[in-house]
């Protein structure tokens, strides 16, 4: 059997942000990707035998031969566009993301055909304030809520996203630009590994536990997030999140889970 006949998409967009940071676009090929809420996750999958990136590492795992390699990633597009975008961070030795981050404009790859997930803010109502914590590539399904309809909402819209270097802060030029154009969505980014900056850097450098700590959220919405009134969405980094989940369930925040709704969402598949 040959895997190459199940890839339906064709790459139209690369962009290499970083040696660990990359941002494409997948087309599908003669058929049309359903609509889907802002926030939620596909399947991509390649070949095994298809070429790894120089950057990266042997395969910690040997995959199976006779079938696509497949990961889950969340979108980063706009739900009404006809290329899927995402942002992607390198895994040196896992399976998929060296052999994602060797694909060139025009070349092809595997495609779920449906996106799913809860980790989505259509379904809350708009006066509610939204806190959108991530860390790394953990920004990809904010950006698609950005991109969709979040900034058309009327409560206030917070971003903290949390990285390594300046060079790792996807789509920062973009977020500073909304920030300049909507009075009611604010951008803070941090970096940990300043020393590593070619020139300084002047802004946060702290976790985000740090910033969550130091108070920094109830100066951007200019009061304290209670659950009656904002919902806290955490993405990126399983420690990041576990620790973010222990100094928020103190001010009342509960999980958001499919059958029993709760104004804490987080993504944990990554």
């Amino acid at each position: 059997m040959d895997l190459t006949d199940q890839l339906n998409c064709v790459i139209t967009q690369c962009i290499q942000l970083s040696p660990m940071m990359k941002i494409i676009k997948v087309k599908p090929d003669g058929w049309k990707f359903p609509e889907f809420e802002a926030g939620q996750f596909v399947a991509l999958g390649l070949p095994p035998n298809y070429p790894r990136c120089i950057e990266s590492e042997d395969d910690f795992e040997h995959p199976k031969q006779n079938r696509l390699i497949r990961r889950a990633y969340s979108i980063a597009s706009s739900s009404n566009e006809d290329s899927i975008e995402f942002y992607l961070q390198l895994v040196h030795s896992g399976q998929l993301t060296p052999r994602l981050f060797e694909l060139k404009i025009g070349d092809r790859v595997w495609m779920g055909k449906k996106a799913v997930g809860i980790f989505t803010i259509d379904k809350l109502d708009t006066d509610r304030n939204i806190i959108l914590i991530a860390t790394g590539t953990g920004l990809a399904p904010y950006m698609s809520m950005l991109r969709s309809n979040a900034l058309k909402r009327r409560g206030k819209i917070i971003i903290i996203h949390g990285a390594r270097n300046s060079w790792d802060l996807g789509y920062s030029s973009e977020l500073k630009l909304l920030a300049s154009m909507f009075k009611d969505f604010k951008y803070h980014p941090s970096i940990t590994r300043s020393v590593n900056e070619p020139i300084e850097w002047g802004g946060d450098t702290r976790y985000i536990g740090e910033i969550w700590k130091s108070g920094l959220v109830n100066e951007l919405l200019g009061f304290k997030p209670k659950p009656s009134d904002t919902d806290i969405f955490l993405c990126g980094n399983p420690n990041m999140i576990s620790d973010m989940k222990e100094l928020i369930y103190p001010m009342g925040f509960k999980d958001h889970k499919k059958r029993s709704p709760g104004q804490l969402h987080a993504e944990e598949y990554y």
